[in-house]
């Protein structure tokens, strides 16, 4: 064999060799790559599995939270009951029966509403009842007077007090005159507890003032606060709330609360119709007089004669009919009473003689 030849062989065992090297070149740089590629994954692998960890465990801590959240949302459980008493007003027999009364309308209204409150949400176990009642005491004592309920006004404050006495968080507020007290009141008491997470229902008692139909369609434009309101019906709602009451739940105690108004009567009306005719003073009768006269009347500084002589003047000794000058008989005197009902009598103290 020539030179020649070997060095042809050689050229060929060149040549595989440098594909050999760059076979092998390349498998070591891809497993360069696959173990960087590697060593990416597992970083991340271990990066998820750390923040899988920390998820579960941050899950837990927030359930935990919200348990704990819950248990305290879920204590002291509260109804609020807001009334105006310009249509919300008790009845007769209540009134009548002073403080005693007051504590019977109150256990009456406090066991209506549980018996409400049990058959309608029961998932809210023994709630407490928190009730706010905002009348003019002063008017409704009046108004009761007038109308015949009591002769004695005092009632309406002992009826008040016993009320205020029955339960911790029942209160009848006074709130005077003011037209726009009871409202402003309600008003601002029934948006500071819708929001409550304790309260869990707010019964509202409204009277006729268009107020309230404001507060009602105020709440309506949010769906989920519609199931936390109720309604107490005393005297008929007005035209605007009975279109919204359709909304809410309505509710009536009605052998707790009126569904008519007080009537008005005259005073001397109210108290012949409360008290029996042998308890009245009688008021003067003016009774027909009989008096002896002559022709010839003559008086002192000290008399008064009684009547006039006319043209046809009787004989001495006999008696004449004095009539009053007025064809129309006087009205009646009205005895003046004080705020208990007893009589009271003016004195003139100038005539009183003193004494020396």
């Amino acid at each position: 064999m020539t030179a020649q030849a070997y060095l042809e062989r050689y050229k060929q065992l060149t040549s595989i060799e440098d594909i050999k090297n760059n076979l092998i070149e390349e498998l070591l740089q891809r497993v360069t790559e696959l173990e960087d590629a590697y060593q990416q994954e597992r970083l991340d692998h271990e990066r998820e599995t750390r923040f899988n960890r920390d998820i579960q465990l941050h899950e837990m801590e927030l359930m935990d939270q919200i348990s704990r959240i819950k248990t305290i949302m879920d204590r002291e459980p509260f109804i609020v009951v807001l009334l105006d008493g310009g249509g919300i007003i008790f009845k007769d027999e209540y009134l009548q029966q002073g403080e005693q009364g007051g504590q019977n309308a109150a256990k009456k209204l406090h066991s209506a509403l549980q018996d409400y409150v049990s058959g309608n949400f029961p998932t809210i176990n023994s709630p407490k009842v928190i009730t706010k009642m905002y009348v003019n005491v002063k008017g409704l004592s009046d108004l009761c007077v007038r109308g015949g309920v009591t002769t004695e006004p005092s009632l309406i404050e002992d009826f008040v007090r016993g009320f205020n006495a029955s339960y911790p968080l029942f209160d009848l507020v006074d709130i005077g005159p003011g037209k726009e007290s009871a409202h402003d009141k309600i008003g601002e008491a029934f948006r500071l507890n819708l929001y409550n997470c304790h309260c869990h229902q707010i019964f509202l008692g409204c009277s006729q003032d268009s107020a309230y139909a404001q507060i009602l369609e105020d709440t309506l434009a949010d769906r989920d606060l519609i199931g936390r309101v109720s309604l107490i019906e005393g005297l008929p709602f007005a035209s605007d709330l009975d279109l919204i009451k359709t909304s809410y739940r309505v509710t009536k105690i009605s052998d707790l609360f009126r569904d008519t108004k007080i009537s008005v009567w005259a005073p001397w009306k109210a108290a012949v119709a409360s008290k029996p005719r042998a308890l009245l003073t009688p008021s003067p009768v003016q009774h027909v007089t009989l008096s002896r006269t002559s022709t010839n009347t003559t008086t002192t500084s000290n008399s008064v004669p009684i009547s006039t002589s006319s043209t046809n003047t009787p004989n001495s000794g006999e008696f004449q009919v004095v009539r009053s000058k007025s064809s129309v008989p006087p009205p009646p005197k009205i005895v003046e009473r004080n705020k208990y009902g007893q009589r009271v009598d003016r004195l003139d103290f100038k005539t009183i003689p003193r004494e020396r």
